[in-house]
């Protein structure tokens, strides 16, 4: 069943459960070919991976000897730490990273020379499998290698290939963009719920609204404009609602929005 060979996990956040319940479910692999490392004190995430059948422990190096692809899932400031302790027994191992901030050349330069890197940028809706991943080879992630992580991240919503110099924009969009539509479904629930709308009642078709607007603009392949003017009629309510939005700027607080999350990015990258 499982070609893509032993997964390990060295930390077990919400990303890390999201990602082994994705594999599992799936097909991909069974509970019994993953193994996590976990801090001691983190027991939420020691009894949700358990809960999983995915044996999980709380020390490193049995995690990487007895995995094919291990996955760093540690916060991004100890990324150096825990790859340093694991350097002497990386060799032909494939790590894939979903440390926010953390640079392949960071990453291989703590891990062994014939060890094989990946870099992956993951968003919070992989925790019900409909994440936006994307990933970066480095310089000696093989064909397969690349493969075999598409599989995997596919597991948990979509995937692409993208250049590491694109990483800061796409963590500002896809990485950050969960919490700005978030606060667009609050946005819309509280004025339904000025106009009269039970606040469960608005939070419910606010949320669905957005869901089902994305899937439109994702498997349609047209142009958001137009399928915005395919639901504004002339002198209309949503004409009358749209003409709001723009007269405070909503275009532009969004796309600025998006621009300041890069440049801290880029921030956080260079302080890195």
């Amino acid at each position: 069943m499982n070609k893509i060979g032993k997964i390990g996990f060295l930390g077990g956040g919400r990303i890390a459960q999201a990602m082994a319940k994705g594999f599992i479910s799936a097909g991909l692999t069974k509970a019994e070919a993953l193994i996590a490392s976990v801090h001691p004190a983190d027991t939420l995430s020691l009894e949700s991976f358990q809960q999983l059948g995915v044996e999980t422990i709380v020390k490193n190096n049995p995690v990487v000897n007895n995995s094919d692809i291990v996955f760093v899932s540690v916060k991004p400031q100890v990324v150096p730490e825990v790859l340093t302790e694991v350097k002497p027994i990386s060799d032909n191992k494939l790590f894939i990273s979903v440390a926010m901030g953390v640079t392949i050349k960071t990453l291989e330069q703590n891990l062994s020379p014939k060890a094989r890197v990946i870099r992956v940028m993951p968003n919070t809706p992989a925790v019900v499998q409909s994440g936006c991943s994307v990933f970066v080879r480095g310089s000696k992630a093989t064909e397969q290698d690349a493969k075999n992580t598409q599989a995997l991240l596919e597991a948990i919503g979509t995937c692409e290939e993208v250049g590491e110099y694109l990483l800061d924009p796409i963590t500002a969009l896809s990485g950050s963009g969960p919490a700005y539509v978030f606060v667009m479904i609050e946005a819309l629930a509280d004025g339904a719920v000025r106009m009269g709308l039970p606040r469960d009642m608005a939070y419910r078709l606010a949320s669905q609204t957005v869901l089902g607007s994305g899937h439109l603009v994702r498997d349609s392949k047209e142009h958001p404009g137009v399928l915005k003017d395919n639901v504004t009629s002339p002198a209309g309510s949503t004409a009358a609602g749209l003409k709001h939005l723009e007269d405070k700027g909503f275009r532009s607080t969004v796309a600025g929005a998006v621009e300041e999350a890069t440049l801290r990015c880029r921030q956080i990258s260079g302080a890195a």
